[in-house]
């Protein structure tokens, strides 16, 4: 029986929209090629977010995974336009809608709206947007998510093992649920390797400020972190630069970064867009085109590990690819043991990424959930484990809890 591997909760900041270099940056309304013009062709177009496509992350991942889909297979015909600001979004949807593109994907969390908007208008036309999910399913919208906190997860055992001070440190971008799983994943794998390892955490607040994110690095390095996992874009640039002139070691983000920094990066955590982008613009040309959810995770390939091993020592791979082979398909908040509950700037309780609203504070007896959803179904199951109990960290400090009423609430105790 595989082994659970639990999802332990921070307080994750703020969330990083990336993208890479691949072709000359465009102005909005042009549109940048990696083919010839030709009629009859399956025309994809990709929307970046503010990141842009040379963003040596996320978009740009995305884009190369298109140029190589376009270089493998003549029929397609790829391109791609920047948004320079969030108003640039709807525009280069349309541009793309009104010269007869056959699929729009739009990267990142970001586009979400303008994807759900287009996609409401054009009911005809077909839509993919990676890595977020639209508030309103809708039949002509593929929604291309990643269970980013299981590679997070391994690039945080990565960096606890690495370090030499039991110190870390994590910088994300922007706030959202969705980006907040990459810190849950990397503060539950540093603390499965050293329960004690202290995670420093920060928000840059953009996703292409690499000054804020050179600042953040050299702060977490005055405070005694020599290992920095960055989830946030182009503001992750910076990160790595701070790192480098520390001299101590950085982990990347959605591809493969070695290469940024050889003797820096000793791993990315890596999320398969670009194969996520292929993969739909096939179902494009197969005719299988679906909207709804589809999910890229360990088990299929769609997220991982960097394969450049090249600073880690043969104990850190060989842990790893142990951890790899417990995850299996029970990494997940539904069924994971332990978690963390740390109170949010917004007055809420963050569990496993997700906000849940307490009734109350007991001053003497921890937090009493709000009782009646789902979520608190899911606490209730959490709380049952082999010793009945299990543990949550509340504020820095360890909680134990238990079934609480008759609604299946979860009572935190000292």
């Amino acid at each position: 029986m595989k082994k659970i591997i639990s999802l332990l909760l921070s307080v994750v900041m703020v969330l990083s929209l990336v993208a890479c270099g691949g072709a000359t940056s465009q102005a909005p309304a042009e549109v940048a090629d990696a083919g010839a013009e030709a009629s009859g062709k399956i025309k994809i177009g990709m929307v970046t977010d503010i990141g842009g496509v040379h963003d040596q992350s996320f978009n740009q991942s995305s884009w190369e995974g298109l140029v190589k889909l376009a270089e493998e297979d003549d029929s397609f015909d790829v391109k791609y336009l920047e948004s320079k600001t969030d108003a640039d979004y709807a525009t280069n949807i349309d541009t793309f809608i009104d010269n007869d593109y056959d699929l729009v994907i739009g990267v990142g969390y970001m586009l979400a709206d303008a994807i759900s908007n287009a996609a409401e208008t054009y009911p005809d036309r077909k839509f993919a947007l990676i890595d977020e999910v639209i508030a309103s399913p809708k039949p002509n919208v593929a929604c291309l998510t990643f269970k980013q906190e299981q590679c997070s997860y391994l690039v945080g055992v990565v960096a606890a093992m690495m370090s030499k001070n039991n110190n870390i440190g994590y910088v994300q971008g922007m706030l959202g649920e969705n980006q907040n799983k990459f810190g849950v994943g990397y503060v539950a794998g540093a603390k499965s390797v050293n329960p004690d390892i202290v995670v420093q955490q920060q928000v840059a607040n953009s996703f292409a400020d690499s000054a804020a994110g050179k600042a953040l690095a050299n702060k977490m390095f005055s405070d005694g972190a020599d290992v920095i996992f960055h989830a946030a874009g182009g503001t992750g640039a910076g990160v790595i630069s701070g790192c480098q002139e520390n001299g101590i070691y950085a982990v990347g983000v959605d591809s493969d970064q070695s290469y940024i920094a050889p003797n820096t990066i000793i791993t990315s955590a890596m999320k398969m867009v670009g194969v996520s982008a292929i993969e739909i613009s096939k179902d494009v040309k197969n005719g299988t085109f679906k909207g709804g959810e589809k999910v890229f995770s360990l088990e299929n390939g769609g997220v991982d590990i960097a394969p450049t091993k090249t600073l880690l020592t043969q104990e850190v791979i060989d842990k790893v690819e142990q951890v790899k082979q417990d995850m299996g398909d029970g990494y997940s908040d539904k069924n994971a043991p332990i978690i963390a509950a740390v109170k949010h700037p917004n007055g809420k309780y963050i569990i496993n990424g997700e906000h849940y609203q307490p009734i109350g504070l007991l001053p003497s007896t921890g937090v009493k959930w709000s009782q009646g959803s789902n979520r608190v179904a899911k606490i209730r199951n959490l709380a049952k484990n082999e010793e009945g109990v299990h543990l949550i960290e509340f504020e820095g400090k360890p909680l134990t809890t238990k079934p609480y009423g008759k609604g299946g609430g979860v009572r935190a105790t000292p």
